[in-house]
Formats: structure tokens, C-alpha cells, sequence
């Protein structure tokens, strides 16, 4: 471990002493610019960020290693709630928080007691977080590093919101939003300490006639109403008769404080407990039916009104709960309840689908095995029947005048029809609980003559779907989920009044939120460091600059003129910009899908021209720990400069980047990270053995297929860092290189060839964008002058590939492996082992089999006998040739096309020459005598008669 903290540190000061990530704009080189999105400063970098990160500096190594001239900035989030929420943790003397600080983050006595300040708190993980990046071996150009708090980049989003303002993609109205009735603002994803991803959503309320009053039921499905049976109210629960816009309604007193700020005039009349209500009746609306209402525990109160009704031929929960009434009838005594009440309540079929009878939510309870309203598959059961009722369910004609009609087509209709008369309304609420990073559960608020960001513009949602459509998205999966997101946002809040962040220009009491100043930051990456270097201020950064640079917008004396600036120095700025943009690559958690990344295509489709969108957008998996989520109240929290000091920093990448590609979870495993470790410093010193040996020139066929395999693994490597697959990348550079090697040295018997020095200069190459210390210090022992890490990238040399060389090493490995079988099953200890190589004649039917096959379609041995047949020779041994072919035309149609033209291409081996070649090998790995004869040999030795079972690249076996 000393070993390897050593070489890193070595090598860290090293590059940063050459400077060799600073990047200027240079028109001789092709450009790459690669992002990751800046994380918050309210805590110590986690695994997590680590995990992405690894993989765009995994792939801007190997992008600068092609001769590209990388870019790779780095910046810290301030703004916003989460450090200002994390700093009132503090100050209020939140325990378990503050000790979290002190256990998890490490954070020293004398520093807690100052991070009750936000701007302190931000600052200090700043530093420490910088110290963490430095330390994991990221290549990232320092000079472009800033704050979102910072005044210069204040004025860049001033600009950016004021254009979004004028395109009329911000815009003032009335929406409903989540709010934090602490904090009196909206709550964007990023300022919750939980529910991320949650957004309001509207419930349609049935109202049922109740004694003069409403007893509004909140559903997802108005349409089954026509299906309902009774009411389910909580008898334990606080509900309110209260007065709504002129109506007398009975909720939950929960939910009359939400509908309080949904524009609702709202007066409590009175508080009740649910139990008043139970065995009433109540009247619904659309079918004038009674229906009773019974008494049901699993009612969450604090959910939409409180109030719900039952459709057991259709809702799950709603049959297992009218189930459980039923076979305990004395529980309702206390209710005044009647067993036959309960009794003769029986479910109404109203939706009939595809692969269901009658009564679908009785028969998905029996297919699943639910057993009671606890098992887990209650909710899964429900969810599948709601999507196969809502896509595929006809209505049916209990339900008068919208018989007939689809689920999906029909429910916006009826929700309209039933507000007009009066036998439904609305309200909001969250359909999962949402807490404030100040720790205040959010509600929805209907917010009036508030500031959005306009998603809903359809026009606008064009424009990012043909952004999206121009980007490279890795993986393809990733796609539809934009699309999704691109469909489904609507208004959102772009302003909030408490926290960190920008002031919105034309109304300082609101500050620009977390999510909407961070959706194109890195066009001004491009800019920063210029700016620092001229001194600019920020009363220099005039709308007017920002649309010089970004534009190309106004006469440049003019400008320059205004703002005090040389008209040389804009010019240079405005260079830099389109130099360096578009963005090449940005990679970024799936979790951002749904809000940042979408956001960061619209607003680059909003501001930029079609040139200037996004290249590549990658998303990867979110990384667990041990196989539970990340959580730092549950104590599963791994920060990364703790594991950088526990197992250095290329052991942590690799561990890192081997454990998930595409949108698939990695899990982190301290047991996986040490095992890599291991390999890590099993692979340095046995590079320093093979530099140290080389010394024998022989170049023969095992060299040979050495570089050529060599070759395709580089290939491999590339291809899959390109389209980021790093997982597939590492695996390969790793291990398939790694037993490359282990093979070749097998069957030198030693390290000394001079190839092998050479082959590891290969290997080192294609390591070094994931393990980049450990592969500078065996550079420099290799080469002895620069840095590997702008060494050229091993290039695919079509002239090293030499499929004769392998398809020669497949069959001594294939002779290897099958002689080993066969004494492990005979349990022989052999003395001789007699090898049998193919005749003539099979070698010349096996070519025409795959010439013929070679056209595309399966050959038929009857077909192949035909062109056989043609020759006197084949005539002669005619019951032979045909026995053969039948043995080998099903192996050869299953090929792949190009396996077959390779073989084809190769032609007959000399078999027995390389087997003779290789004896001394098979004699060394099996301990016994090697003898080589052809199947056709008058005097070879076959007591067993296994000759003719000899084929072409699979000679016949003997063990004495």
C-alpha cells in the first residue's frame, strides 16, 4: 500500500508541475471537451460521485491519448438549499447530523463549530473535495475551477435568464408547485432531503352525497367509479367538516390545510374523529346507489382527502381489505355494523381486458399468491392491473353513455364531464412524502404570479427532442426515458427565496434555484479562464458581452467601448467559446435524467444554435454499498477520500469502473476493491519483471499471435470506450490482456523475450485512462522519458492481425484442454499421449462445406455431397466422405459468417507441424510422452482405432 501511495503522489505532482491538463485552444488539434456535473459543497465527495467522475476521466485520458486536445473543467454547486439546510442543521445543534460530520465526513471540532456559517461550510468542502479529485488522479485543467456563488458567474446567469425571458420560455403564472412552508419557497429536486423526483400531481375527487354534505373520495381512476361498493374511511383518524368555496365538505384535517393553499377558501366548521362516520351511508354521485362506509386502518390521512372508495372487482387492496371484513364479521360490531352488511357486499365488474375475466383484481391476487393487504405484492399487483386496465381496458355497459369506449382514450373526457356536473373536483398532492434540506415535510401549493421556466412549450419540446436526436446517447436505453421526461414537464418554479444562488434580475427577492443554474455552466468554462487571467470584473460582464461572446452579436468597438475592454480581448474570448463547444461528452447519474440532463438539452436548444448542442450524453447506474442504497443517516456511506486512503487511488478507480456499465448499479464491495488491489500490484511487478528480463530477440508464431491478439483487445478497448462501456473497457485492458500474457509466458517458459517488452508497452497504454499512476511509473521504467498519458493510443494495425497464428494457438490450447479432460475423467496417469491430425481428404470436404456455407444461406449435406461427388476421389471413399460431412455440416452452419470466411481463409493447417512444435510444451503441462502421427500414417500407433475420429482443428486423442 506504501508502495502505491507512493507512485501516486509521485506522479500527481509530477503532471501538475508540467501542467500537461492545462488545455488552450490550439486549431492545429481536434478538440474534446468532456463535463461532469458539479457537485454540491454541502459534504465530502461519496463513491457515488466517484463513480461518474471515474468514467469521464476515463474517457477524456484515452481521448487525449488519440492526439484530441482535451478539456476537462471542474466546478463546485453553492447555490441553492442543500448547503444552506446543512449549515441550520448545525447551528440548531442537530445531533445526529453533527455527529454524521464528525464520523462520516471527518470533519475536525475546531471547523464544525464554523460551519453554522452556509458560505463557510461550502468553502470548506470545496477545499477538502478539491484536495479528494487531486488525489484520485482526474486530469482536469484547475484554471477553470469556480463557485456558483461567485459574482463573475452571477452575471453570466443574469444574462442566460434574461434570454430565456425574452425567447418566452420564462414566464409569469399560476401553477401548482411543492413548497416549504419554513423556508416560503418552492423546493426543487436538489433542495430535498428526500422525495427527489417527486412532482404534484392531481387527484380527482368523487363527491359523495352525505347528509347535505360531500364526502369527497380521492382517486387516480375516476372511471371506476361506476364500480364502487362502499367508502373507506380511517376510524381512528382527526377528519373536519369544513366550509370549501361555498360547499360543506368532510375531509381529513390534513387535507384542509392543503386545499388552504391550493386558492381554496377554506373554514372549519367543525373536527371529527372517522369513527362518527362509519355505518353511515353515503350517495354516489354518477349511479345513485347507497354505499356504507366501513372502517379501514391502512387509509393514510395524510394523503389527497382522506377519503376513498372501494372497487374490489378492479383495485387489489380494495378486495383483500373487503375480504378481511368478511371473515372477521364481530370486528364491525363495535361500528354498528351488521355481518349481512358486510356480507352482501359483492364486486361490480365494469372494465373488461384483455386476459382477465370478470373480477380482474381477484384473479391477479390468486396469480401472484398475494396473501393479505401486508404482502408486498398487494402494491405490485396493484400497479400491473392499473397499467393493463388504463392501456387495454374497455368499458363496459354499466357504464351508460362512456360504454364501450377505452380506459385511455375516455378518462379525460369523464373527468371533464363529471366538473361540469358537479359530481367531481380537484386537488393536488404528492404522491410520496417530500422533505426540505431544512428538514420541513413539503406540501402542494398553488402558487400565483410566480416565475417558471416554461417546459410545456411545445414548440420548445420539439427543439430539445431534435437535440436529442442529433447527441449520441450512451446507453441507447437512456432514450426513451428522455423522451418521457421531455413529454411529461410542465411549468416549473425556477426561483427560489431563501438559500445560496443568483438573484433573479428583474426581481432580487428571488434566487435563481439550484436546477436552473446549471443547465449550460459549461459554456462558460470556455470563458472563466480568460476573464480571471485579464481581470475582468463583474460590472464589466454586461448583457451585451455575453451576447458578443456567445453570439457574435453588436459591433466589438462599440462594446469594448462600454465596457472598458480591448477589442482583442473579446475577440479572444469569443474564440475560446467556439473552440472549444460544443460539448463533446457529458456524463451524469440516470437518477439526473429526469431533471438536470433534460434540463441541460433544453436549454441548449433554447440559447445555442443546432452546431453548438451536446454531442455525447452518457448515464450510468446509481452505485450501492454492499447491495443497500447510499444513505449517510443510515450510516452506508462511503466517502472517497476514505477509500483513496484505504486502497489508493487507481485501485479505487478500476474497483469502480468493473462494477456496472450502461444504467445497471454498481455495487461497491470493500472485499471486490482489495482483490483489485491485489491484481493492481500483481500486474506492476510482474511488468517489472519482464523489463527487467527482456533480453531474447526470437520473433516466432506464438509472437506472432501475441500482437495479434493483442490487436483485437486494443480494438475491443476503444470501440468500448467510445461508446462508454467502460465496465467492458477495464475487463479487457484487465484481464483478457492479462491471460494474453499468462498464456504466451506458459508457453515460452519464461519472461526474457523481447516481444513480451514490447506487448506490455501495448498493455500499459491501454490501462493507463484507468489506472494512470501505476501506468505512468512502469512508462517511464518501459521508456524512460514522458508521460503515458499523452503516449499515442495503440492503434487496431489490420497488418498485425494473424488469423493463422491464433487459429495455430487454438488448437494446441484446444489439444491442452481436451487431454486434460479426458485424464481428470479417466483419472489415467499417462505415460504416452498419441495425437491423430486430420487426412487430406477431410481437410478439402471441410473447405468446401465452408465455401459453400460462406454464401449466406445453410448448407444441406445433401447439397455438399453433390459438388463432392463430382470428384473421382471423393467417388471412391463416397460412404466416408459422406459420414464426415454429416458430422461437421450442423458445426458449420451455426458459425457466424465471418468465422467461417476466417477459417475459410486460413485454409488446411499443417497440423502435425505444430504440434510437433509445440511438443515440448504439451510434454511439459501433461508430464508424459507427446507422438504426433496423421490420421493416414501406415505406421502410426492406434490400438483404440482413434484416428478416424480426426477432424480439421480437432485431432483425435489417445492416452496410454
Amino acid at each position: 500500500m506504501v508502495l502505491l501511495h507512493r507512485i501516486e503522489a509521485k506522479w500527481r505532482k509530477a503532471w501538475e508541475t508540467a501542467k500537461i491538463f492545462e488545455a488552450d485552444p490550439d486549431p492545429k488539434r481536434k478538440k474534446c471537451f468532456v463535463t461532469f456535473p458539479y457537485s454540491y459543497a454541502n459534504g465530502p465527495l461519496h463513491v457515488g460521485h466517484a463513480f461518474t467522475a471515474t468514467r469521464v476521466d476515463a474517457y477524456a485520458r484515452y481521448k487525449r491519448m488519440q492526439g484530441y486536445n482535451v478539456l476537462f473543467p471542474w466546478a463546485w454547486h453553492w447555490t441553492g438549499q442543500s448547503i444552506a439546510g446543512a449549515s441550520e442543521r448545525v447551528k440548531s445543534g442537530d445531533k445526529a447530523f453533527i455527529k454524521a460530520l464528525r464520523e462520516i465526513d471527518g470533519v475536525p471540532e475546531q471547523e464544525l463549530r464554523k460551519l453554522v456559517d452556509p458560505t463557510y461550510m461550502a468553502s470548506y468542502y470545496t477545499n477538502e473535495n478539491r484536495e479528494t479529485t487531486r488525489r484520485a488522479g482526474f486530469s482536469i485543467d484547475w484554471r477553470r475551477e469556480f463557485n456558483t456563488t461567485s459574482p463573475i458567474f452571477s452575471k453570466f446567469i443574469e444574462w442566460q435568464y434574461k434570454k430565456l425571458r425574452e425567447k418566452g420560455y420564462v414566464v409569469k403564472g399560476t401553477h401548482p408547485v411543492v413548497w416549504c412552508s419554513k423556508c416560503k419557497s418552492p423546493t426543487g429536486d436538489h433542495d430535498r432531503q428526500e422525495g427527489e423526483g417527486v412532482t404534484p400531481e392531481e387527484y380527482v375527487l368523487i363527491k359523495f352525497k352525505y347528509e347535505g354534505k360531500y364526502l369527497p373520495a380521492a382517486t387516480f381512476r375516476p372511471e371506476t367509479i361506476y364500480g364502487a361498493t362502499n367508502i373507506w374511511v380511517h376510524p381512528n383518524a382527526d377528519y373536519a367538516e369544513v366550509e370549501v368555496d361555498g360547499e360543506r365538505w368532510i375531509v381529513s384535517e390534513k387535507a384542509a390545510k392543503k386545499l388552504e393553499e391550493q386558492k381554496r377558501k377554506v373554514k372549519t366548521v367543525r373536527s371529527l374523529k372517522g369513527k362518527v362516520l362509519i355505518g353511515k351511508e353515503v350517495t354516489n354521485p354518477v349511479t345513485e346507489e347507497k354505499h356504507m362506509i366501513f372502517p379501514a386502518w391502512f387509509v393514510d390521512v395524510a394523503h389527497a382527502t382522506g377519503v376513498v372508495y372501494s372497487v374490489p372487482a378492479h383495485a387489489p387492496l380494495d378486495w383483500l381489505a373487503l375480504r378481511d371484513l368478511k371473515q372477521s364479521p364481530t370486528s364491525m360490531k363495535k361500528f354498528g355494523i351488521k355481518p349481512q352488511e358486510v356480507e352482501k357486499i359483492q364486486p361490480v365488474s365494469m372494465i373488461s381486458v384483455e386476459g382477465f375475466g370478470e373480477f380482474p383484481a381477484l384473479e391477479i391476487i390468486d396469480r401472484l399468491g398475494v396473501k393479505d393487504q401486508c404482502d408486498p405484492r398487494a402494491d405490485e399487483a396493484t400497479k400491473l392491473l392499473y397499467k393493463k386496465e388504463f392501456h387495454g381496458g374497455v368499458l363496459k355497459d354499466i357504464c351508460g353513455k362512456y360504454a364501450g369506449k377505452r380506459v385511455q382514450g375516455v378518462k379525460e373526457v369523464l373527468i371533464n364531464d363529471f366538473k361540469e356536473g358537479n359530481i367531481a373536483d380537484t386537488m393536488y398532492d404528492l404522491p410520496e412524502p417530500v422533505v426540505c434540506r431544512c428538514l420541513t415535510p413539503c406540501i402542494v401549493k398553488v402558487l400565483e404570479e410566480q416565475w417558471f421556466l416554461k417546459y410545456s412549450d411545445l414548440k420548445w419540446k420539439e427543439k430539445v427532442k431534435e437535440a436529442l436526436q442529433n447527441a449520441n446517447v450512451y446507453p441507447e436505453t437512456a432514450v426513451p426515458w428522455f423522451l418521457s421526461t421531455i413529454d411529461w414537464l410542465k411549468e416549473r418554479p425556477c426561483a427560489r427565496k431563501s438559500g445560496l444562488g443568483t438573484p433573479l434580475p428583474w426581481n432580487k427577492e428571488w434566487i435563481i434555484d439550484t436546477l436552473s443554474d446549471s443547465t449550460i455552466y459549461m459554456a462558460f468554462y470556455t470563458i472563466i479562464k480568460q476573464i480571471r487571467q485579464r481581470r475582468i470584473t463583474p460590472e464589466q460582464l454586461t448583457p451585451a458581452i455575453f451576447d458578443y461572446i456567445f453570439y457574435g452579436k453588436g459591433e466589438t468597438e462599440a462594446i469594448a467601448s462600454i465596457s472598458k475592454l480591448d477589442r482583442r480581448i473579446l475577440e479572444s474570448i469569443r474564440n475560446e467559446f467556439l473552440y472549444w463547444y460544443p460539448v463533446d461528452m457529458r456524463n451524469s447519474g440516470k437518477e439526473l435524467i429526469p431533471n438536470h440532463l433534460t434540463f441541460f438539452l433544453f436549454h441548449h436548444a433554447a440559447l445555442f444554435p443546432r452546431k453548438l448542442w451536446p454531442q455525447i450524453i452518457g448515464a450510468n447506474g446509481m452505485l450501492m454499498i454492499e447491495g443497500k442504497k447510499m444513505s449517510k443517516s443510515k450510516g452506508n456511506w462511503i466517502t472517497f477520500r476514505n477509500v483513496i486512503e484505504e486502497f489508493g487511488a487507481d485501485s479505487t478507480r478500476c474497483a469502480l469502473l468493473l462494477g456496472a456499465e450502461g444504467m445497471d448499479d454498481p455495487d461497491w464491495r470493500s472485499e471486490s476493491v482489495r482483490d483489485i488491489k491485489d491484481k493492481l500490484e500483481s500486474f506492476y511487478r510482474l511488468a517489472e519483471i519482464i523489463i527487467g528480463e527482456a533480453e531474447n530477440e526470437e520473433f516466432g508464431w506464438i509472437e506472432k499471435w501475441l500482437f495479434s491478439v493483442l490487436q483485437k483487445k486494443a480494438k475491443i478497448v476503444t470501440d468500448s470506450i467510445e461508446s462508454l462501456k467502460t465496465r467492458t473497457a477495464l475487463e479487457t485492458a484487465l484481464f483478457e490482456v492479462w491471460n494474453d500474457f499468462r498464456w504466451y509466458t506458459r508457453r515460452k517458459g519464461d519472461l526474457k523475450a523481447k516481444a513480451l517488452r514490447e506487448a506490455l508497452n501495448v498493455w500499459i497504454r491501454l490501462l493507463s485512462p484507468f489506472a494512470p499512476h501505476i501506468c505512468e511509473e512502469l512508462w517511464e521504467k518501459v521508456e524512460g522519458k514522458g508521460f503515458v498519458s499523452l503516449a499515442e493510443w495503440p492503434e487496431y494495425d489490420v497488418n498485425l492481425i494473424n488469423p493463422l497464428a491464433e487459429e495455430s494457438e487454438n488448437l494446441v490450447k484446444s489439444i491442452l484442454e481436451d487431454t486434460l479432460s479426458i485424464i481428470r475423467a479417466t483419472k489415467l496417469t499417462p505415460t504416452k499421449i498419441y495425437l491423430y491430425t486430420a487426412t487430406e481428404w477431410k481437410w478439402e470436404v471441410y473447405q468446401k462445406a465452408l465455401s459453400t456455407s460462406g454464401e449466406g444461406m445453410p448448407i444441406s449435406q445433401s447439397d455438399l455431397m453433390k459438388t463432392l461427388m463430382k470428384r473421382e476421389e471423393m467417388k471412391k471413399k463416397a460412404s466416408k466422405v459422406a459420414r464426415f460431412s454429416g458430422q461437421i455440416v450442423n458445426e458449420i452452419n451455426r458459425m457466424g459468417k465471418n468465422r467461417r470466411e476466417e477459417l475459410h481463409s486460413i485454409g488446411p493447417l499443417d497440423e502435425a507441424a505444430l504440434l510437433l512444435e509445440a511438443k515440448s510444451f504439451l510434454e511439459r503441462e501433461l508430464k508424459a510422452e507427446i507422438v504426433v502421427f496423421k490420421e493416414d500414417d501406415d505406421h502410426k500407433f492406434d490400438p483404440e482405432n482413434r484416428a478416424r475420429l480426426a477432424k480439421p482443428f480437432r485431432p483425435a486423442i489417445y492416452v496410454k
